[in-house]
């Protein structure tokens, strides 16, 4: 696995590119000098951990023959105040689970990702407390 990074401006506004060729911009803050123009890196994680679960959830509702209907997560992550760096301590994952599913159902699978196959959140804990909730729609 392999990413390309490269700035895009006179700022911090930079694209990152994968080795199939799939792009995403990042930039900074206008407060801390940039342009608000992307995602920022810490965004980027919590789009990681949700992505990861979220493929998890996915693979493990099919293989128990449950159809998803749709799937909507809100990650949420509170950061270390007045420390630098300011690392994430806790985050949370809610999902909107549309589908004729029951809900102990749903539970296990999350649980499962978060607690046994998610890389992400594998390599975020111990040092972040890493919670979720969610409902079926």
């Amino acid at each position: 696995m392999k990413i390309q990074i490269q700035r895009t401006d006179e700022a911090f506004q930079m694209e990152a590119q994968n080795e199939l060729g799939k792009t995403i911009l990042m930039d900074s803050s206008v407060k801390a000098g940039g342009k608000d123009s992307g995602l920022r890196p810490m965004e980027l994680i919590l789009s990681g951990l949700g992505g990861c679960s979220t493929i998890d959830i996915l693979h493990i509702l099919k293989k128990q023959r449950y159809e998803v209907e749709d799937i909507q997560i809100t990650v949420e992550g509170q950061r270390a105040e007045k420390q630098i760096p300011a690392v994430f301590t806790k985050i949370n994952l809610h999902f909107q689970v549309t589908g004729k599913i029951p809900p102990v159902k749903v539970e296990r699978a999350i649980n499962l990702s978060l607690e046994n196959y998610c890389s992400v959140s594998k390599m975020l804990v111990p040092n972040v407390e890493i919670t979720s909730s969610f409902e079926v729609i």
